[in-house]
């Protein structure tokens, strides 16, 4: 009686963890579909010629003393964006990349996913790239949604990280336990 007290036990607690990983996985299925796919593409960035992530092109010295200071540097990716892409396009910038070891400068523009590659000496235009790479980034860490609602703090990208995180660490847990319990069930069954 005492054994199978027990082994309805076990069974009810495995019954739970099927029920949670079931409506875990039903609940959050589009999201973990987004993360999985994005995560490969983020994965393979370096590694596709270009599609995902634009290549660092180089300049023409790697000596910083040469190079042109960094607001005409500015002034020259912000020309060239607009006369090369569009007029309309936002000039603010996300982040200024500078990779001296290639003697170029990244510009990378925050409202839309344009970047500029310049030579550091002569300010001459290297390539200019479609930031697919931070656009995909974006969805996968659930920024994407920050950015389309104007939300400066960032918290739809904490609230959809500590979910997913969360999602992932229940999964694994529960995941163990369907994998284990029938086999600690089996194993006290055949023992006596």
């Amino acid at each position: 009686m005492k054994d199978q007290n027990k082994r309805h036990k076990q069974a009810k607690v495995l019954r739970i963890f099927r029920k949670i990983h079931r409506t875990t996985g039903a609940l959050l299925f589009v999201f973990f579909f987004f993360v999985s796919v994005t995560g490969v593409l983020l994965g393979w960035k370096k590694h596709s010629g270009g599609l995902i992530m634009a290549k660092s092109y180089k300049g023409t010295s790697t000596h910083l003393k040469d190079w042109l200071p960094l607001d005409s540097l500015h002034k020259n990716a912000c020309k060239i964006l607009h006369d090369s892409v569009s007029p309309g396009l936002s000039l603010e910038l996300d982040r200024i990349d500078v990779r001296k070891s290639k003697g170029m400068v990244k510009f990378i523009f925050k409202d839309h996913y344009w970047g500029v590659q310049l030579d550091g000496v002569t300010g001459q235009l290297l390539h200019i790239e479609r930031r697919r790479s931070d656009f995909i980034e974006n969805i996968h860490d659930g920024s994407i949604l920050d950015n389309y609602f104007g939300n400066t703090g960032g918290y739809i990208k904490l609230f959809y990280t500590s979910v997913m995180g969360l999602a992932l660490l229940i999964f694994t847990i529960t995941g163990f336990w369907l994998w284990y319990g029938p086999k600690r069930m089996r194993k006290s069954t055949s023992g006596h």
